[in-house]
């Protein structure tokens, strides 16, 4: 019988056999690997990964990351830093170089003037139509209301329900509540109902006066007597303009800082006939019509200037020295030389 036992050994060699008569031991020298005896499960995966099965790889991945720590000595080091250190340390981080930017957003809430302006016949409001002059001025009217037409046709494709006779009785409200917003000095509703092109002109050297203004009554229904729409910058951005005919009986006190009547008065009614634009941003959902501009025809008498007061300076006075007190104090002079 013959007992054959294995065991590890650091060292390599071959076998031996070692043993008496009875029992003999083969003794292998070699590694458990080597032996042809040992069988071993190959391996199946290699020993660079780090996992053998690469499913969760990328979660596995995500479990750590890195964190940048901000340096809070940063700013400090970029006080002394050359231009050029700088760029190369905003290139070093991926940001671009800060570019001189000249451009800014602007909106165009109102023209700058009024653009085909509406020309007043001559003796308006006193000619009647049934004389020559009055013939002549309603054929001229009819004459230019082809242009007025297709304007509103215009503006019905951005607003409907825009009816002339309607916008009339809202452009005379409009021009009411601005007057009293005037009086009121209220900036901010006059904003909502004057342009900005028309703000200063409406509110100049209204500063220190008290106005006492009015609204009688209408003498003639307003009537739309001009159109005209026209494109800002593209095509889609449009806005509107309507000349409106307004002949009214209103009164009108204007009062400096000292309570002096400086124009107008507050009993004596007049008949007024005024040609008020009226201006709305159409491509805008919400724009408002506004007034924006007042048209003086060249036929209109000149308007009676205000009396401005003003503080009157005291007149220094100056004495005037007799001849004889100069000649006696010459004569002291003379003595005491």
């Amino acid at each position: 019988m013959t007992l054959s036992i294995l065991r590890l050994r650091p060292v390599t060699g071959c076998f031996q056999t070692v043993g008496n008569g009875l029992f003999t031991t083969t003794v292998c020298d070699y590694h458990v690997y080597k032996d042809p005896q040992y069988k071993t499960i190959p391996s199946t995966h290699n020993f660079k990964q780090k996992h053998y099965d690469p499913k969760f790889k990328r979660d596995r991945g995500l479990k750590v990351f890195k964190v940048d720590l901000p340096d809070f000595n940063e700013e400090k080091k970029n006080k002394n830093m050359t231009p050029d250190e700088a760029r190369a340390k905003m290139k070093e981080k991926g940001i671009q170089p800060v570019r001189p930017w000249t451009e800014r957003p602007i909106f165009i809430s109102s023209t700058a003037g009024t653009f085909e302006p509406y020309v007043p016949p001559e003796g308006d409001g006193k000619v009647s139509f049934a004389s020559k002059e009055g013939a002549k001025q309603r054929f001229q009217f009819l004459e230019k209301k082809g242009k007025s037409m297709l304007a509103v046709r215009k503006i019905r494709e951005f607003d409907e329900d825009f009816e002339t006779r309607e916008f009339t009785e809202e452009a005379l409200q409009i021009y009411i509540n601005a007057h009293k917003a005037l009086a009121d000095h209220d900036e901010d509703k006059l904003h909502q109902l004057v342009t900005e092109r028309a703000y200063p002109i409406v509110t100049n050297e209204s500063k220190n006066k008290t106005i006492r203004w009015q609204f009688i009554k209408s003498v003639e229904p307003a009537s739309v007597v001009h159109a005209r729409t026209t494109e800002v910058i593209t095509k889609e951005n449009i806005f509107a303009q309507i000349t409106v005919r307004l002949h009214t009986q209103q009164t009108l006190a204007v009062y400096d800082r000292f309570g002096r009547l400086i124009h107008g008065s507050e009993v004596v009614a007049r008949d007024v006939l005024e040609y008020v634009v009226f201006e709305k941003h159409v491509a805008n959902t919400y724009g408002m019509w506004r007034i924006h501009d007042k048209i003086i025809p060249d036929w209109m008498p000149p308007r009676q200037p205000i009396r401005k007061t003003y503080r009157v300076e005291k007149e220094v006075e100056v004495e005037e020295e007799s001849p004889k007190g100069e000649a006696a104090k010459e004569g002291v002079i003379a003595t005491s030389g």
